[in-house]
Parts: C-alpha cells; structure tokens; sequence
C-alpha cells in the first residue's frame, strides 16, 4: 500500500491549494477515503472525508464551506481544494483510507500559510 500526498507549499492567507493523494496497493474505488493533519505540537485531526463514489462527504467544522474533497476512481486519486486559508491550517496534510488504518500512512504534505 502506498499513499503519496502532494500539493502543499508556502501561501498567504487567503489564498488557496489543491492537495493530491494517489494511491496504489489496494482496491482504491471501494473505500471511502480521508485527509487529516497535524500542526506542531498538536495531535493529528480529521478535516475531511469521502465516500466511494464522492457522492457524500464530510468537513471538520473548522473547515467547512472552504475546503472541498472529491476524487477520481480511475486515476486513484483524491483531493482537496483548499480555499481563503487560514494561518491555522498551517499543517502536514496526510490522506488515509476511512476508517483510518495505521499501516497507511505516507509522508504527508507541508503547508505553510503565512504572509
């Protein structure tokens, strides 16, 4: 199994990014899907997640109405569109299976919001 998250980087606040996650090693299509992360110092956090299909999804409050999460089953991979940030979404972004399997992690991606 293997997660490869990408996407993230240096923005101002206000500003927007658009995270990828591919996956590969298991039935992609049949699982729901997540993203968490994990600021320093603090514990790693649900923002959000999807279903097979990306028909129902599900925000952190903290996040809901800015960020966005969907996917593509055919090219293993799944999003999230992050818009008007904040320095507080300052974190590493991982993606994960839902319900979160610990074995799954990848090396998540750094963003940094800051002026």
């Amino acid at each position: 199994v293997q997660l490869v998250e990408s996407g993230g980087g240096l923005v101002q606040p206000g500003g927007f990014l658009r995270l990828s996650c591919a996956a590969s090693g298991f039935a992609f299509s049949s699982y729901d899907m997540s993203w968490y992360r994990q600021a320093p110092g603090k514990e790693r956090e649900l923002v959000a997640t999807i279903s097979t299909a990306g028909g129902s999804t599900y925000y952190a409050d903290s996040v809901k109405g800015r960020f966005t999460t969907s996917r593509d089953n055919a090219k293993n991979t799944v999003y999230l569109q992050m818009n008007s940030l904040k320095p507080d979404d300052a974190a590493v972004y991982y993606c994960n299976r839902w319900p979160r399997r610990e074995d799954y992690w990848g090396q998540g991606t750094q963003v940094t919001v800051s002026s």
